[in-house]
């Protein structure tokens, strides 16, 4: 005869594993949240609202799926660095436009360029949701080319100095750009994170603690037997180490998404194995307002990083350049 004890343990076993099983099943619902929930999906306003001239791009990463951008000009003979951003989690380039509008009209007034890419989206059975007007699903190696194809655009411009461009992520944007730049030491001048996790490996024990246990990275103390079922694990703390890029780290010591460790471990992995890292934390800054937060402080630290590490090109520099390839 079966003890109720034999029943209970069972019955308690099965529940867990069909736990597990269906957040494997749903794990994409769960990393890539194109909007908060009430937010609109569409684009109510575009940058000339804000009386930015603009450019609508639309790209096809390597594997065909459509994708939309906004390329917006400082002013037609802007030369100075062409920011690529890309945005975080439950967020939309509508939210980022309001973003670089302190940019172009703030105190500090940034002389910058500035593409910002929508993510490839994704259908359900049960809703349609899109990364603001772009196609597709969204996957790690997708938003990868993504990325690819969003460089590969500006690199073919001959209205902007492509020897400037400086990628720019806000969390899993963070993660996103932190590939691209290790992916193309030879085409990005520099590297922008802010509130950016470790990994999704690692995330996952923050989010759900119960499965503190069976996930997490190289830091967790368990088995990770989970891990293994993880198809887009964005593992920036294993490649940040590899960036010869400067980086500039802002953190929000406030965040509630992303415990602000995770940024102290990417400063501390990076700053190893490259001299050029900058690490700037907010006291008050949470997790989508640290920019707010920071205030002249978050805007100073970005210009000084892009003086220092992104300057203008001289005339004689532009000059001696052209010998030389006329030279070869």
């Amino acid at each position: 005869m079966v003890s109720y004890v034999s029943v209970l343990l069972y019955g308690v076993g099965g529940i867990v594993v069909a736990g597990v099983a269906l957040l494997v099943a749903l794990q994409d619902k769960l990393v890539y949240v194109p909007v908060l929930p009430g937010l609109t999906r569409s684009y109510p306003i575009t940058p000339a609202r804000l009386r930015l001239k603009y450019e609508d791009v639309w790209l096809s990463s390597s594997d065909g799926v459509r994708l939309h951008a906004w390329f917006i000009k400082l002013f037609p003979d802007c030369r100075g660095p062409t920011i690529l951003f890309f945005q975080e989690n439950a967020g939309s380039i509508l939210v980022v436009l309001f973003f670089f509008s302190f940019f172009f009209f703030g105190r500090q007034r940034l002389q910058c360029n500035v593409f910002m890419l929508s993510y490839r989206g994704y259908v359900s059975a049960l809703i349609f949701e899109r990364y603001g007007a772009s196609d597709g699903y969204p996957s790690q190696h997708g938003i990868t080319m993504d990325a690819q194809a969003a460089l590969d655009h500006l690199i073919q411009r001959t209205d902007i100095d492509t020897s400037r461009i400086v990628v720019f992520g806000r969390s899993l944007g963070g993660a996103v750009g932190t590939v691209l730049t290790k992916n193309n030491p030879d085409k990005v001048a520099a590297l922008i994170l802010e509130n950016t996790f470790t990994s999704i490996l690692d995330m996952a024990g923050v989010l759900l603690p119960f499965l503190k246990w069976f996930i997490g990275g190289s830091s967790s103390k368990g088995p990770r037997l989970l891990n293994r079922f993880v198809r887009s694990p964005w593992s920036t703390v294993d490649i940040i180490g590899q960036i010869r890029q400067p980086i500039l780290f802002l953190s929000g010591l406030q965040d509630e998404m992303v415990p602000p460790f995770h940024m102290e471990m990417l400063y501390a992995k990076a700053a190893t194995h490259n001299g050029q890292c900058i690490f700037v934390d907010f006291p008050t800054g949470m997790h989508m307002d640290t920019w707010l937060a920071g205030g002249d402080q978050y805007w100073r630290s970005v210009q000084l990083f892009l003086e220092q590490n992104v300057p203008e090109k001289k005339e004689n520099d532009s000059h001696r350049n052209d010998q030389d390839s006329a030279v070869r």
